[in-house]
């Protein structure tokens, strides 16, 4: 009689066990799928990619320093990351939603060898904890800029933010800088850039407020 209760016991155990396992793959399954789903969708932005002068100047304007991490918000290529990581050394990672800009980026880490400082991840922008960075780098939309507020504003105080060409309305930058290039590399495009900077915690303007755009004495016409 106690063995057969004994039995009975170990098999509802054993049961319990099996339906518990079963609801923890499940589980593991959803969250897989909720993150492909949120990392497989339409980019946000058509990719442009930024010339290496304005990638430099954005750099020098973050003032990035030994013991940084710099995080690139829509990496593309990735050669934010790449740049940051051969000049100054630092850990840096990209984030893009593109499978093919991943698979650029990863190639790009590869072929200037700084596998050992720079990561490159597919991921939603708008669901990372930013927290880690104390340097951030974007070439978005305006709208955009804005939407990621929330998640910048939880940076630590004196974590800078530059941006490419477009502002974040509602938050008034420490400085601006105009400068032209020339495209001297097919894959960059030509013109006159913006450059904009943010440091945490950042002063706040109204959303219509004009921005000075100071310009570069060495300036390409």
């Amino acid at each position: 009689m106690h063995l057969k209760i004994w039995r009975k016991n170990i098999l509802s155990l054993a049961a319990l066990g099996a339906l518990a396992t079963t609801v923890v793959s499940l589980g593991l399954a959803v969250a897989q799928e909720k993150k492909s789903e949120s990392t497989n969708r339409v980019p946000d932005v058509i990719y442009v990619p930024t010339p290496q002068p304005v990638v430099d100047k954005m750099l020098e304007m973050a003032e990035v320093k030994k013991g940084d991490v710099v995080y690139d918000l829509g990496c593309g290529d990735g050669r934010i990351v790449v740049t940051a990581a051969k000049k100054y050394g630092v850990k840096a990672i990209g984030f893009d939603i593109d499978p093919q800009r991943v698979k650029e980026a990863l190639a790009n880490v590869k072929s200037n060898k700084v596998e050992h400082l720079v990561t490159i991840k597919q991921e939603d922008i708008f669901k990372l904890d930013l927290r880690e960075a104390s340097v951030v780098t974007l070439y978005l939309l305006p709208d955009l800029n804005v939407r990621l507020m929330p998640q910048l504003a939880k940076l630590k105080p004196g974590s800078r933010i530059v941006s490419h060409d477009f502002d974040m309305r509602g938050a008034k930058p420490v400085q601006t800088h105009q400068m032209s290039t020339n495209g001297d590399n097919e894959d960059d495009h030509s013109g006159s850039h913006s450059i904009y900077k943010w440091v945490v915690p950042w002063e706040a303007e109204a959303p219509d407020q004009p921005k000075k755009l100071e310009t570069a004495p060495d300036s390409k016409p």
